[in-house]
């Protein structure tokens, strides 16, 4: 895409200067006055809540995630160091005053000194053959990687750099310089020379959300750094060529397999490239009106279900943040208003965009990007089919079914091929746990012994005492769209052992209910256990299993059993506080079974 409208319309031709920055510099006082007062407040109040001293970042520190698979050790300070200098410079931006300068001076001066600007748990670069954590635990500074948070780095240092120059320069024009010297020895060099890095996809083509995260932060980097439109336009097509390799392997639906959480790192990203290359190039190299893009950008549209609540399929939130400013972005981009009323509905507070990890375009972007006056958008009910990534979203009666095939290799999965999710009146009934802090464990071998990862954890039967299991190979089949909701073949999610032959499933709103069938053929007798997470406590009341908005009926020969899972994980308990509750319900031992399970409204809740 990108690279065959490069070879007839190469940057060469079509950046003349370098686009500079697009963000008032400190000495711009009516640009930060003009600032809501909301705002100003917002980020004075970051600045005092980051008075403590730049931390340490020590090797022992590093070295926590391989000896104990701990991220926090390591990442906690390393965060807190670059959310620091951030609110430093804001301070100073906002008030017009030099009192934070020192601060914002120590903290380009200690985050030049680290040895690394790679995160632990990213120190290795992940190519065929290369390298475990355990054989590289600590950074080598000769031989810089360029990670996620590396490139975030240089970006954050662009930005400081830039905006703080005249104040900078006055305590020192060596700061500066080193500032320069580090990204372009750490980040620019590298990107241009090396074609190694996995993220790249010269080696690895397995593509993620790396890729488009990584080459929005140097091209932001770029822009501020580099003075030769030159040099400046070989990086962008550089840059453009890695990321049509990305385009490429997604799905003409536009579908984000890492759910819809990932928006700001895969899709959103993708936009900061085409936006800052559309300025670059004065509006010469634009694809808004490519479908591909076009889907891909409007992604959230299809997830996104009521009150902050989105579709939370993989290691993805189920309220989970999205960059609202982006999404309103892209809306006006694109020309569709009700991506930009999603994006109005998510803007947030500018302190908001560097609460998870520091991106500070993000939040740049969200404080000079102001929002429209829009006119109210008709309700529409959802109903939404991705092919590619066979998802499916619908709506009917206050019911909202989200259901999906797809197979068990996804980007961030969980073995979840044929589960759904169905909320009631714009509350969630029957969830999918989402996801976890991550740990070494997250992305290893033992990924699929972790709670939320597993099928016996989500909305799926339970074959004897088979669950679906990991692999591309472990798949849905005869996947059909239905007007209410989704149909598919089951069996190629599990394993042979399981002795499953066929379990047709259909999933289904009609008649002011949900209805699931699965109909199952083995090779021998087995029982067969469903599984239905729950928001709220069941209580099985006879032929009847309550809980919160809805009662499930249930079929004769069946054994209930509930479990409470108490919520204990930090990143779990902001969408599920309290417990989840797993519903059981076990056939008992039958070569063939067949079993429909319809929720309706529970009365006794109304």
């Amino acid at each position: 895409m990108f690279g065959t409208f490069l070879d007839s319309h190469p940057f060469a031709g079509m950046i003349r200067s370098m686009p500079g920055c697009p963000f008032p510099k400190f000495e711009n006082r009516a640009a930060w006055e003009a600032l809501p007062e909301w705002d100003k407040a917002d980020l004075l109040s970051l600045y005092e809540n980051h008075r403590e001293p730049y931390p340490l970042l020590t090797a022992i520190q590093f070295l926590g995630f391989v000896r104990s698979g701990s991220r926090a050790v390591f990442e906690q300070p390393y965060f807190y160091r670059r959310r620091k200098l951030i609110a430093a410079m804001l301070h100073c931006c906002i008030t017009g005053q030099l009192d934070a300068l020192d601060e914002v001076v120590d903290g380009l001066w200690c985050i030049c000194e680290e040895t690394s600007w790679v995160i632990s748990a990213h120190n290795v670069n992940p190519i065929p053959g290369g390298l475990k954590a355990a054989e590289k635990p600590l950074p080598d500074p000769e031989n810089p990687y360029i990670d996620l948070f590396a490139a975030q780095t240089a970006m954050i240092l662009a930005y400081v750099s830039n905006l703080m120059a005249k104040p900078l320069d006055e305590v020192s024009p060596m700061l500066r310089q080193r500032v320069s010297k580090e990204i372009e020895n750490r980040i620019l060099a590298p990107f241009m020379r090396r074609d190694d890095y996995w993220w790249m996809g010269y080696i690895r083509k397995d593509l993620c959300n790396w890729t488009p995260w990584i080459l929005s932060s140097i091209l932001y980097t770029a822009q501020l750094e580099m003075n030769d439109p030159r040099a400046f336009a070989a990086l962008c097509d550089r840059a453009c060529r890695m990321l049509d390799r990305w385009v490429n392997i997604l799905p003409a639906d536009g579908g984000c397999d890492e759910g819809t959480a990932y928006f700001n790192m895969a899709g959103g990203a993708l936009l900061d490239c085409l936006e800052l290359l559309e300025r670059a190039t004065e509006g010469r190299f634009t694809f808004w009106q490519n479908e591909k893009i076009r889907n891909i950008l409007s992604f959230p549209l299809a997830t996104r279900l009521e009150d902050g609540w989105f579709v939370n399929f993989a290691d993805c939130d189920a309220r989970p943040y999205l960059c609202g400013e982006r999404l309103q972005l892209a809306g006006e981009k694109l020309g569709m208003p009700g991506l930009v009323a999603l994006g109005l509905e998510h803007r947030g507070t500018a302190s908001q965009q560097i609460a998870d990890v520091p991106h500070l375009s993000r939040l740049l972007n969200r404080l000079f990007h102001p929002a429209p006056l829009l006119t109210a958008q008709n309700k529409q009910l959802r109903d939404a089919w991705l092919p590619d990534l066979q998802l499916r979203v619908v709506e009917q009666d206050g019911f909202i079914l989200c259901a999906k095939g797809g197979h068990n290799d996804e980007e961030h999965n969980h073995n979840d091929v044929g589960s759904f999710i169905l909320h009631v009146d714009g509350a969630p009934e029957v969830v999918d746990a989402g996801n976890m802090v991550y740990t070494a464990k997250t992305f290893s071998s033992e990924r699929y012994t972790l709670f939320n990862t597993r099928s016996a954890n989500h909305n799926l039967p339970l074959i004897g005492s088979y669950e679906q299991q990991p692999g591309k190979a472990f798949a849905a089949r005869d996947v059909e769209r239905l007007d209410g909701g989704l149909e598919l073949e089951l069996a190629g999610a599990y394993g042979p052992e399981s002795g499953l032959k066929s379990c047709q499933r259909r999933m289904e709103l009609a008649d002011g209910g949900f209805s699931l069938t699965d109909t199952i053929t083995l090779t021998e007798a087995k029982p067969v256990t469903w599984v239905f997470l729950l928001r709220n406590q069941p209580s099985v009341d006879g032929s009847a299993t309550h809980f919160g908005r809805l009662t499930l009926r249930l079929e004769e020969g069946l054994k209930p059993a509930v479990e409470e899972i108490p919520v204990t994980d930090a990143r779990m308990i902001k969408n599920y506080p309290g417990s989840l509750w797993r519903l059981t319900l076990t056939a008992p031992a039958a070569a063939t079974h067949s079993h429909t399970f319809r929720m309706e409204r529970n009365l006794a809740h109304e």
